[in-house]
């Protein structure tokens, strides 16, 4: 019976180096703080489109352009007719346009972290020096950045406006001043929201969804809520169904401590002590919606 032989191997060394282009790094390390504010600043370009597609670009873009022309409208109207106030005032602003506010962070949410979880790119950052912190530190504040850039840029359009038609300017920059707080409030709260939604869906179109759901949905239910309330005599109860609503605690604050007007049935906001707890319901949910993508991002980049 023949017994069969494995091939007899060949002898001698038959391993072979080839050099294929690769060259190491020997630059400076920057480190964490680099590597975070790079993380921040390209967030913050593509939140509007930059150093992307044309077609990235346009819905942003577009949104910005929403926000600033009705602001650049009024201020032609008060300047042709010499008016001594702006129709609508700084504070009021981003309630009335909260609509667009609300689809720019259902758009861009899901854009600075639904890729990531979808392509599975988040423990590569954290092979990195960056950890947990950082990423979720970096795309907080992009994001919070841009959404104040958003609302930001129409009160400074109506503020230069108001200056340019000879308004008074101790009072035109206090309330500009009041518009600014309000809006930066209300861009860290969205942000949050919106990333928290976005955190836990690694498909855009759901985030989108979610977030216009979440935005929308409660500001109409606690609306409504409100003028039921309203109308059955119990007025009293208008500022704390306001907490339940991101859009209606901004509005409670700015009517309590900036010198706005209340969207409220009757137009009646928060007293000094219901206003304090609208702030601290604000400052929690910042920093709620902080510690839930701590903990989300832990468990991702496992």
């Amino acid at each position: 019976m023949a017994v069969e032989h494995p091939p007899a191997m060949p002898t001698g060394d038959q391993s072979r180096i080839h050099d294929i282009g690769y060259r190491g790094y020997d630059g400076p390390r920057l480190g964490r703080s680099y590597a975070r504010r790079s993380l921040y600043s390209q967030s913050l370009r593509g939140a509007y489109g930059l150093g992307r597609s044309v077609k990235s670009k346009v819905l942003p873009m577009l949104l910005f352009a929403v926000m600033c022309v009705p602001a650049a409208i009024m201020v032609a109207v008060a300047v042709v007719t010499k008016a001594h106030e702006l129709p609508v005032s700084y504070t009021r602003y981003a309630i009335v346009t909260q609509a667009v506010i609300s689809l720019y962070v259902a758009s861009q949410a899901p854009q600075a972290v639904s890729r990531d979880l979808r392509f599975k790119t988040v423990p590569l950052y954290f092979s990195r020096p960056i950890e947990t912190a950082d990423y979720v530190r970096a795309k907080f504040a992009a994001l919070a950045s841009a959404l104040f850039i958003l609302t930001g840029a129409p009160l400074l359009v109506m503020y230069v406006g108001a200056l340019l038609s000879k308004m008074d300017f101790a009072h035109q920059t206090k309330e500009f001043a009041q518009g600014l707080v309000s809006v930066a409030l209300l861009s860290l709260l969205f942000a949050g929201i919106g990333l928290v939604i976005a955190a836990f869906t690694p498909r855009r179109g759901f985030g989108i969804a979610a977030v216009i759901a979440v935005l929308t949905i409660s500001y109409g239910a606690v609306s409504t809520l409100q003028a039921i309330a309203d109308t059955q005599g119990s007025s009293s109860a208008v500022p704390w169904i306001g907490l339940f609503s991101p859009i209606t605690l901004i509005d409670g604050v700015q009517s309590a401590f900036l010198g706005g007007s209340s969207a409220y049935p009757g137009g009646t906001g928060p007293s000094g002590g219901q206003g304090v707890v609208h702030v601290l319901f604000v400052l929690g949910l910042i920093a709620a919606c902080y510690g839930l993508l701590i903990r989300r991002y832990r468990k991702v980049g496992l």
